[in-house]
């Protein structure tokens, strides 16, 4: 069987957004408050790259973002995406778009003070021109914020599982994710930690849901991880500082040699102006 280009985030997140809640609204504006420090996004123009169930491009509207683009390569996504803020931000200023990111220009769509793409780049199957993309995006003086996989020792493995699991059928997707998930809960369990508390505490990594999570991490392909020395070596050469970055804080056990897998580091550059 042919390996598909991208694995199917849309219909993951479309069944997240049917179950997304006032609560995860809330984790989710607070999760962006944080990445940017506390800034009022009052009247801001806010590009979301890979929006996926839309949660994200929503916190941002009820945040005071003056305008919200929200683009994804997803049908699915984009779908989905529109239908969230039709819901929850009716006659907010936005659109949602079927784009991928090496199709945006500042020509054609504008420049932004806020270009956001969370967990996303490392998907495009080319990650470093994706990053130049998504950065040409930012107005003089705006913010490129965004999160990648860290790179970790057992990309190797992960990089044939996820290529495999893309074409799976859903009952060896279904397997695969049992059997994932009960040796995340022996992990668990070595570390003396309870699975039912940290399902609940997971909800408030931005409004996000374990069980959705997992489908998205072992079906995340194309996949690439990239070093933090790399992405600063890279963003100072667009013209861009460091304004914060918090690193990986485990969200899988193991992640320094990723037995299972790698969580996003969080980063916050400013253009020059």
């Amino acid at each position: 069987m042919k390996s598909p280009s991208h694995f199917a985030f849309g219909r993951n997140w479309a069944d997240y957004a049917e179950k997304i809640t006032s609560a995860q609204i809330e984790e989710s504006e607070r999760g962006l408050l944080r990445l940017l420090g506390g800034e009022s996004l009052d009247g801001v123009r806010f590009l979301d790259i890979g929006s996926g169930s839309g949660l994200h491009s929503l916190a941002a509207l009820r945040l005071g973002a003056g305008e919200v683009v929200a683009i994804d390569l997803d049908l699915d996504s984009v779908v989905t995406t529109r239908a969230v803020l039709e819901r929850f931000a009716p006659g907010g200023r936005w659109r949602v778009e079927q784009a991928s990111v090496f199709e945006l220009t500042p020509e054609g769509w504008g420049n932004f003070d806020i270009v956001y793409s969370w967990g996303v780049l490392h998907h495009t199957g080319d990650l470093r021109k994706a990053m130049r993309q998504a950065a040409a995006m930012a107005t003089p003086g705006g913010q490129f914020v965004f999160a990648l996989y860290r790179r970790i020792w057992m990309d190797w493995f992960w990089r044939w599982e996820k290529r495999w699991y893309a074409q799976a059928s859903p009952k060896a997707q279904a397997w695969a994710r049992a059997a994932y998930v009960t040796l995340f809960k022996l992990g668990l369990l070595i570390k003396r930690r309870r699975f039912s508390e940290y399902v609940h505490a997971y909800r408030r990594n931005r409004g996000m849901d374990f069980y959705h999570d997992v489908h998205d991490w072992m079906g995340g392909w194309p996949y690439e991880s990239v070093s933090r020395r790399e992405v600063h070596a890279l963003m100072q050469d667009l013209g861009f500082d460091l304004v914060r970055r918090f690193t990986c804080t485990g969200r899988f056990l193991g992640r320094n040699v990723g037995l299972f897998g790698s969580g996003c580091d969080e980063y916050v550059y400013r253009r020059g102006r």
